[in-house]
């Protein structure tokens, strides 16, 4: 029995599927309502649209669509030394999808930095004016750099699109002998130097997740004591590296579904085996950090931090902790689905956390609740990704098909791919 994993763009095995279905409509409204917020936001002024003021200078546009969307695009980095540098070859079929993912991620954490810069039209300023001593232009460096090393790892996917198939119509028919020859320079020389790009991506990886909880350091009393620790780098980093695999095995679940294939069920199982130890380990640093300084005392006060911390803790950490340690639950896909949204939830939280719940400026007299105009840009945000991710698989060959040429089970429902 002969398995083989072919990328393949789903719109040419798959051709019954149209883009518009009634999920798919939904999403298009939710990103126009937040593109109307937008537009009220680069016309009209960022205080048209947030709640944003001198005390409250940052909400949820940089806790969530910043700060969460580069921990939520951790599974590119993660599966690119997984597969690629630790050569583990039958991962392979999950890290185009998770490139993808991390691709479109951190466009939208790019432009989540447009969207919350007051002057934004200055955004170009850090490229020009360096200052090394920033822990912020250290992280804004990092995610330019490695966004644009995303969009170089997924050149060969297109180059695999296209090559030998440009055929422009009309007076364009002139421009198709020029255009396949960039594709095959692209091709060959990329095929060459991809290693140096997967191991930037990596390394750059490290540098940004850790450095932006050196940001949250420098809040300094501004910070709550249950969040602010010299260690905060390192968890940033490990909750990051924690987060990636579930984000995978989240992205390729619903993947699956939305398309009717069947998921890779032994790959992403074996990837479920992993994360334990890596959330483990976070945990440890989490409360052994909680025990050294002592700060577990304001656990004992009853308050919106003390709250959220353990929320954060037990339901983000410590449940899937225990799930993923159970040997009824790694056999389940399902299982092992609903133990990776805990995950992504506890980073979530985390983020928000860090951001928004400890952070009270000094002179504040009032809370910070985000605007109706906020969290529609938000959501908008999300559901442009979205919709963004499912035309690119289908366009490009981004999602492997496990074709077995004995009975084509892992096919679409109902579909066969000739061999």
């Amino acid at each position: 029995m002969n398995h083989v994993f072919t990328p393949v763009p789903l719109s040419g095995i798959y051709s019954k599927k149209r883009y518009l279905t009634p999920g798919v409509i939904v999403l298009i409204l939710i990103a126009l309502n937040g593109m109307v917020f937008l537009a009220g936001r680069f016309f009209l002024g960022i205080g048209s649209v947030t709640n944003l003021t001198n005390l409250y200078p940052w909400g949820i546009w940089i806790g969530i669509d910043v700060a969460t969307g580069v921990a939520l695009a951790a599974g590119g980095f993660t599966t690119a030394a997984l597969g690629h540098i630790m050569h583990r070859e039958h991962y392979q079929v999950i890290i185009r999808p998770a490139l993808l993912t991390a691709m479109l991620g951190y466009t939208f954490v790019a432009l989540g930095v447009v969207v919350d810069i007051g002057r934004w039209y200055y955004v170009w300023h850090s490229i020009i004016y360096w200052n090394p001593n920033s822990a912020l232009f250290e992280v804004g460096t990092c995610v330019m750099i490695y966004m644009t090393v995303l969009y170089i790892e997924f050149l060969p996917i297109v180059t695999e699109r296209f090559l030998g198939r440009v055929k422009l119509p009309g007076i364009l028919h002139n421009l198709n002998r020029a255009i396949e020859f960039i594709l095959r320079i692209l091709d060959n020389t990329l095929s060459k130097t991809m290693f140096v790009f997967i191991i930037a991506g990596v390394v750059l990886s490290t540098l940004h997740q850790s450095s932006l909880g050196t940001l949250m350091i420098i809040a300094g009393e501004k910070m709550h004591p249950l969040w602010q620790t010299p260690v905060l780098p390192l968890l940033f980093f490990l909750s990051a590296v924690s987060v990636g695999f579930p984000m995978v095995i989240f992205e390729s679940y619903l993947a699956s579904r939305s398309f009717g294939l069947h998921p890779e069920t032994k790959v992403l199982l074996k990837l479920g085996n992993m994360v334990a130890p890596i959330l483990l380990l976070y945990l440890a640093f989490k409360i052994g950090d909680l025990v050294i300084r002592e700060t577990f005392v304001y656990l004992a006060i009853f308050n919106v931090q003390s709250v959220m911390f353990i929320i954060e803790v037990i339901l983000g950490t410590v449940v899937p902790l225990i799930m993923f340690l159970n040997k009824k639950v790694m056999k389940s896909l399902n299982l092992v689905f609903m133990a990776s949204c805990f995950v992504i939830f506890g980073v979530v939280i985390n983020r928000i956390n860090n951001f928004i719940i400890a952070y009270h400026p000094p002179y504040a007299t009032e809370a910070y609740y985000p605007s109706f105009g906020e969290i529609s840009v938000t959501l908008g945000f999300a559901a442009m990704l979205i919709l963004m991710y499912r035309a690119i698989v289908m366009i490009f060959p981004v999602i492997s098909l496990n074709i077995n040429h004995s009975n084509n089970h892992h096919l679409p429902h109902s579909q066969e791919v000739s061999k």
